[in-house]
This record gives structure tokens, sequence and C-alpha cells, in this order.
């Protein structure tokens, strides 16, 4: 690997001169910077993030923050992380990926050196604590994901309300009058995740609307769990015709479980879900659902932040609409 003692030696000059032509630190002439910047051409050198980052305050590296935390569908997760990176490579950056959860503490660790000049953060909650830090940086920002109070942000994502509603509008437009819905693992609620809350607002409010009998089952990603769910559901709302699954493992087994407890999809029970595509198509059943824009989402937080570095003004709250496509795990409700 070619070092900045060989450009030096190459050049005619001492390290430090280089240095100083690779950060703007102190003046050169002319005629030293073309000699050393042809040496560096003719040798193949490659500065380090940091000296890069010092010649022209920027590094060309965005962070995306995705702690890993428990209840997380990492298949998912990693669907936004590849959109998030091959929209910045096409924006000449690169992007650092942060996963341990260290809340503040990560962020600021990163924030406080040249390594980034840009954030993208995921697995937003309702009142997270890292929303002060971030609206404090010197850094941009955009969050995938709204919590309670997005003043001062930068945020987009699905309307999970929305996509929670429309699911719910489906069925009762099939003449459905006891729904349930599936929902993420317990911890995921617990720790107040915006995209789930959402979706239970958005499920309660139009089952409301609706006049229909409801219930939120939070599940394990477990076939284990799924069976009790279904089990559970069946023993507690015997007229139940209508579930809305938002939790992708345990769509098939769920879907498995209610047909062994003697229910068909869609003859005796209809089901909607909220969750990539390709999983929704590629059941036995295909499953009437919403998908998850994770391409558009990544493309268009990079989009933000490209802006937001060239000091454009960004609307503060991008929610996407959801699309539900029609697939074979609906139909109307039997006649009682």
């Amino acid at each position: 690997m070619v070092k900045i003692t060989d450009v030096a030696r190459h050049a005619g000059v001492s390290p430090s001169t280089v240095s100083y032509a690779l950060s703007g630190k102190r003046p050169i002439s002319e005629e030293t910077r073309q000699r050393i910047e042809a040496s560096i051409r003719e040798l193949g050198y490659r500065p380090h993030a940091g000296a890069r980052a010092l010649a022209s305050s920027r590094s060309n590296v965005l962070a995306l923050v995705v702690p890993l935390r428990a209840g997380i569908h990492v298949p998912v997760v990693m669907q936004f992380a590849v959109s998030v990176v091959t929209a910045a490579r096409r924006n000449d950056h690169d992007v650092l990926l942060l996963t341990q959860e260290e809340g503040e503490e990560g962020l600021r660790r990163v924030a406080d050196t040249a390594l980034v000049d840009a954030l993208i953060v995921m697995d937003v909650q309702l009142h997270d604590a890292r929303l002060p830090l971030l609206r404090a940086l010197d850094r941009p920002s955009v969050l995938i994901g709204f919590p309670a109070a997005a003043d001062g942000l930068t945020c987009i994502d699905l309307d999970f309300k929305a996509a929670g509603e429309l699911c719910v509008e489906r069925l009762a437009g099939l003449g459905h009058r006891v729904v349930a819905l599936v929902g993420s693992p317990p911890e995921v609620y617990v720790r107040g995740t915006a995209f789930a809350q959402r979706v239970v607002e958005g499920f309660t409010a139009a089952a409301h609307r609706n006049g229909l009998s409801s219930s939120v089952h939070p599940c394990e990603a477990s076939p284990a769990a799924a069976r009790r769910i279904a089990e559970q559901l069946l023993r507690e709302h015997p007229a139940l015709t209508g579930v809305v699954v938002h939790n992708e493992p345990v769509l098939e087994p769920l879907i498995d479980a209610f047909e062994q407890l003697g229910l068909r999809v869609p003859g005796d029970l209809s089901v909607t879900a909220i969750c990539p595509d390709e999983v929704a198509e590629g059941l036995r059943v295909p499953v009437t659902s919403i998908a998850l824009p994770s391409a558009e989402v990544g493309a268009r937080a990079v989009e933000l932040l490209m802006r937001k570095l060239d000091g454009a003004d960004v609307p503060g709250a991008t929610l996407l609409a959801p699309r539900l496509t029609e697939r074979a795990s609906t139909a109307p409700r039997n006649a009682p």
C-alpha cells in the first residue's frame, strides 16, 4: 500500500508538506502542490478518510444508524440498508453502518469526528432519547420514522397509520365485522417503536369508524407463538373473520395454524398484511398486502440528506401513501 512517505519521496518534499497539501492547513506554492498531486496520481495514493475530510470539509461518508434491538426483523432492516447504500453510491458517498445500541453516546462519538458528513437514523421511537442530540448536531440528519414530536427534524417513512387503516377498510368493505391485528413482538411496543404504534393507531381508528369489533395482539416472531395467538383468537373471538398481520416471520405459520384449527383462508378467514411484496407473494396462499417501500424510502432519505448538505431547504415530513395489492387471501365474509 502506498504511504504518504512514498508520495513525499517521489515528489521530493517532506511528508509534512504532503500533509499540508492534503489538509490545506498551511499554504504551499502552486508548483509544489502540482508536483505532489502528480505523484499522488502516478503512485495511486488514496488518502484516508480523515485526510480527505480535512482537505474538503467533507468525508463523502454517511452514517446509517440501525440499532439491532430485540424484535427487529433483520431481513427487512437490511432491505432499507441496501437501498440507502445504493442511493449513496449514486451520489458518490459511502455508508458507515452503525448497529450497536448505543443511543446518544454512539451518535456523539461519530459526529465528533470527521468520519461522516450526515446521518440517517432508523428504528425511531415515539419518545426517542436521541432526538435532542440530533436537533443540536452540526451535521444534518434524516430519520426513517416519525417520533411523537418531529419539530426541528427531517423525517420520512411509509404512512403506517394510514396502512393500518387501509387494511381494516378493505376487510370492512368485504363485510367482515370482527377483526384482529397480529402485531410486532411485545418488546417493540414496550420501546414505543414508532412504526408499530402507528399501525395500531390506524387499525384501531378504522375499526372504530366502521363499527367493527377489534383486538390487538403482539406476537413473538416464532411458529409456536403464531399457533398460540391463533388458538387465543378463536377462543376469545369465535366470530373472527378478518386478520391484519404486521409481523413478517409469523405470517405463514399463522395462516397454517388457522387452517389446522379448521378455518380456510380466504373461505372462512380473510388475511391482510403489511410486509414486503416478496413475502406476501411467495406464500402458499398469496396474501393481500401493503408493501414496505424500502427502496423508495432509502433513496429519498439519501436525496433529502444530499439537499441538506448542499444547503437547500427540505420538507420536515415526507409520508409515503400506502398501496394495497389484492391477492388470494381476502374474500367477502360468508353469510351467517
